[in-house]
């Protein structure tokens, strides 16, 4: 199947509009990717040789990046995409038990979409929101401090037409192709609505502020002095030595793309024992 002409016609359109960001067209790859993820809820194959053709690559080479960013999807997803934080932080603070129930309660796994299409679910590496932990996502909106009991009724309202709004950013939550497009690079205007750094972000800038802290001198312009000012704590503080002094520095037992002397073949039970 491929793309009906209107659609293609548009596809072009905003194609051009990318590609002419970058110096090279091959650059534009991954913006294409979420362009044409917006058009059908992931990258089909459609999607994949549209893209190979824009940019003169082979459709491998598309695939190739297809499948290793998690962001682009292989098979439809739910209309909102529900992301559930399972990193470190987010794990011991109960992420791991956020999971479990919200899997349950909507009787889905990683990846799978509701039967109405809804909503989908994936677990998560990481949401770089490590102080509002645990935390969620729906369609890469931020959903802070969350509980089991505050994750189920979430899904249940997404899939009831419910308005949800993010913890922070935009005053409405984009479906997954709306925010599929913005990815691309056509923004919608909602940039800046919303509270955009939360107070939990901005403690320690607080804190520094009101204790007078700044960054020591050896930290600006690489090392070589600066005009930022220091307290006394930092003053007398004990530094590593930086850079590596000449004497800390092995010379390599041999030159780089030069055999490895000896008569162990590199990868011999021979070579690991010597």
């Amino acid at each position: 199947m491929t793309y009906e002409p209107e659609v293609r016609e548009r596809l072009e359109k905003d194609a051009k509009l990318i590609i002419g960001r970058y110096p090279r067209p091959r650059s534009a790859l991954l913006p294409m990717l979420h362009l044409v993820q917006s058009v059908e809820g992931h990258v089909t194959q459609d999607g994949i040789e549209f893209c190979a053709e824009q940019l003169g690559i082979t459709p491998a080479q598309v695939t190739g990046v297809v499948t290793f960013y998690t962001q682009y999807k292989q098979a439809p997803v739910g209309e909102y995409h529900v992301g559930v934080c399972t990193n470190t932080l987010c794990a011991i603070m109960g992420g791991d038990q956020i999971w479990d129930e919200l899997s349950e309660h909507a009787g889905v796994g990683h990846d799978e979409s509701t039967p109405d299409g809804k909503v989908s679910l994936e677990r998560i590496e990481c949401n770089a929101a490590c102080d509002f932990a645990p935390v969620m996502m729906v369609n890469w909106e931020f959903f802070d401090n969350m509980t089991p009991e505050k994750a189920k009724k979430l899904v249940d309202d997404l899939r009831s037409g419910e308005r949800v709004l993010p913890s922070r950013g935009a005053e409405h939550l984009a479906t997954w192709r709306e925010a599929s497009r913005v990815l691309a690079g056509f923004p919608d205007g909602r940039a800046g609505e919303g509270v955009q750094a939360g107070p939990e972000s901005l403690r320690g800038l607080k804190l520094a502020r009101e204790r007078g802290w700044a960054a020591p001198p050896s930290a600006v312009a690489g090392g070589s002095g600066g005009s930022s000012p220091t307290n006394d704590a930092d003053a007398d503080r004990e530094r590593p030595d930086e850079p590596v002094k000449p004497e800390q520095i092995a010379e390599p037992p041999h030159e780089p793309g030069e055999p490895i002397p000896g008569e162990a073949k590199p990868g011999s039970q021979e070579g690991r024992n010597t």
